[in-house]
C-alpha cells in the first residue's frame, strides 16, 4: 500500500461541532514523551505560536491499516499531512511558528520510525493514554480496529491556550498549505 497517495473518493468529515470549544482553551498540565527524547509540557510551550496538527496514526510499511480505514470519513491521510507539515516547515516558521508538533495516540518508537523514514524535522508527541481526549481540552476521538484514535485536527496554540482550531481537517495532504495561509493572514 502507498501510504503516500490518497484515494480519490476518500469521504470528506463533517463538522460534527467537537472542536467549537477549543478556542480560547488553556492547555493543561501535561507533559508527553517526544519522538527527540525529550518530555513536552503542553502548558509550557511558551508565549510565541505553536503549531500541534493532531492525526489517528501513521501507516508503516508491512503492517495493515484498521479495516475499513478508507471508509472512516477523515481516517486516512497522515503521511501525506505529515510530508506536508515537513515540505511547508521552514515557511510555518517564517510565518510565526515557534514550533511545530505532530501528535497521535502511538507510542513513541512507532512515531520515531515515521519521523525517521519521512525525515520530518520536526518531533511528533505521544498520547497512548489519550489524556487530552479528557477535560479541558477533549480532543475528539474515534474508534477503529479496536483501537480509540484522534481524530485529525490542528491547534495554534499562543500563549498557553488554543487560538485557533483547524476542523474537520480535509484534505489532509493540503493542510499545511491551509495552516501556513492562515498564520500569514493572521500575523501577530
Amino acid at each position: 500500500m502507498n501510504f503516500l497517495n490518497l484515494p480519490a473518493d476518500l469521504p470528506v468529515p463533517e463538522d460534527d461541532g467537537a472542536a467549537r470549544h477549543l478556542p480560547g482553551t488553556a492547555l493543561p498540565d501535561v507533559e508527553l514523551l517526544s519522538t527527540a527524547g525529550e518530555s513536552v509540557r503542553l502548558d509550557g510551550l511558551g508565549p510565541g505560536r505553536t503549531v500541534l496538527y493532531v492525526y489517528p496514526l501513521t501507516g508503516r510499511p508491512g503492517r495493515d491499516l484498521p479495516e475499513g480505514w478508507d471508509d472512516i470519513p477523515g481516517a486516512r491521510g497522515c503521511t501525506p499531512e505529515s510530508c506536508g507539515f515537513r515540505d511547508h516547515h521552514g515557511e510555518l516558521l517564517e510565518a510565526g511558528a515557534e514550533a511545530v508538533f505532530g501528535l497521535s495516540s502511538q507510542d513513541s518508537d512507532y512515531q520515531r520510525e515515521a519521523v525517521e523514514r519521512l525525515h520530518l524535522p520536526f518531533a511528533m508527541l505521544s498520547d497512548p493514554d489519550r489524556r487530552l481526549a479528557a477535560a479541558p481540552l477533549g480532543l475528539p476521538t474515534f474508534e477503529a480496529g479496536g483501537m480509540r484514535l484522534y481524530k485529525r485536527l490542528t491547534l495554534v496554540i499562543r500563549d498557553g491556550a488554543v487560538e485557533h482550531a483547524f476542523y474537520p481537517v480535509f484534505p489532509p495532504d493540503e493542510h499545511a498549505a491551509q495552516v501556513l495561509a492562515w498564520l500569514r493572514d493572521h500575523a501577530v
